[in-house]
């Protein structure tokens, strides 16, 4: 009599099992179908970039902002590593996250500049789509780029709320001339935002608790040392101010710079300085002076960077 036939089960392979999503690989995204677009988008931002250097150059007397410059190398060396360091913080960050190359650097300098000329948060976007043409990743950049903003504005805010807390009651027993109140709602307004931030932190943010604290450190010394360089030229300019005035523009201008969507953000905060201190002239024209020589900077940078895009579209930036 026949046996009948079993079919024995062949066990699959476990390589041949599908991937799980936690290991996927994000390869630099460099499609040939894609760069044709990649060129006209390049072509509109660097054509958008002149357009506002070419309106706000018109806005600008440079003769009379650097007559205001002193004659001191120390000056310029404060001002360029002022500039810098906020793409140079950040360039850091990335370079721990992703290991990106030195050319971020220059990406993260265009991050900057679309954001103070053309609108806030477009270089973030920029960024984002820099990194998924340039760098290989583990994951989505995308979570990565969320949280370093968010994290930024946190400690920003974090950094602001002490020095309103310092500054509150200077600002009450000086002659100063401002009404503390509105400080007292700025310093409520943040710390809403940050509580709210931080009980809902799991849903925020994306990167492991170890990236999320090297991120904040950095966020820090960068915000110190802006500060203190900052502080340092208006030291350079006026040497006779009081503390306290540099502690109340240092505190406004970080409430500035908490405003979303705003260009031109050291624009508004040179304007608002000038309304709330008119009565003091020299500090005035010292804000005036301070925004100017960011905004040709940035304008000069601008201009250089879209002319190269322009002439090189293939790049792809």
């Amino acid at each position: 009599m026949t046996q009948p036939a079993f079919a024995v089960p062949v066990p699959v392979p476990l390589a041949a099992a599908a991937p799980s999503a936690t290991s996927i690989t994000l390869t630099p995204q460099d499609r040939p179908q894609n760069r044709g677009r990649r060129a006209v988008l390049s072509a509109i931002l660097s054509l958008a970039v002149i357009a506002v250097v070419l309106h706000e150059m018109g806005g600008i007397a440079l003769g009379g902002v650097l007559a205001m410059v002193p004659a001191t190398p120390l000056f310029w060396a404060a001002f360029a590593a002022s500039y810098l360091a906020s793409p140079v913080s950040e360039w850091l960050i990335f370079r721990r996250l992703w290991g990106i190359p030195a050319a971020g650097l220059v990406a993260l300098l265009r991050k900057r500049i679309y954001n103070e000329l053309l609108l806030g948060y477009l270089g973030e976007a920029y960024f984002y789509t820099w990194a998924r043409r340039h760098v290989t990743l583990e994951a989505t950049p995308f979570g990565a780029v969320k949280d370093v903003a968010i994290l930024s504005a946190m400690t920003g805010n974090a950094v602001t709320v002490a020095l309103l807390a310092i500054v509150a009651p200077i600002v009450g027993t000086t002659t100063l001339g401002i009404d503390s109140r509105p400080l007292l709602w700025s310093l409520a307004v943040i710390l809403c935002i940050s509580v709210a931030a931080m009980i809902f932190r799991r849903q925020v943010f994306s990167l492991p608790r170890r990236d999320l604290m090297m991120i904040t450190r950095l966020h820090l010394a960068r915000i110190a040392l802006s500060t203190f360089l900052l502080a340092l030229l208006w030291r350079l300019v006026l040497p006779d101010v009081p503390l306290s005035w540099w502690l109340f523009l240092a505190t406004l201008r970080l409430l500035v710079s908490r405003l979303p969507l705003l260009p031109n953000k050291d624009l508004l905060f040179a304007g608002i300085a000038v309304m709330a201190l008119g009565h003091e002239k020299d500090i005035g024209e010292l804000m005036a002076l301070i925004a100017g020589l960011l905004l040709a900077t940035h304008l000069t940078l601008g201009s250089v960077l879209a002319l190269v895009d322009l002439a090189r579209p293939e790049r792809g930036r």
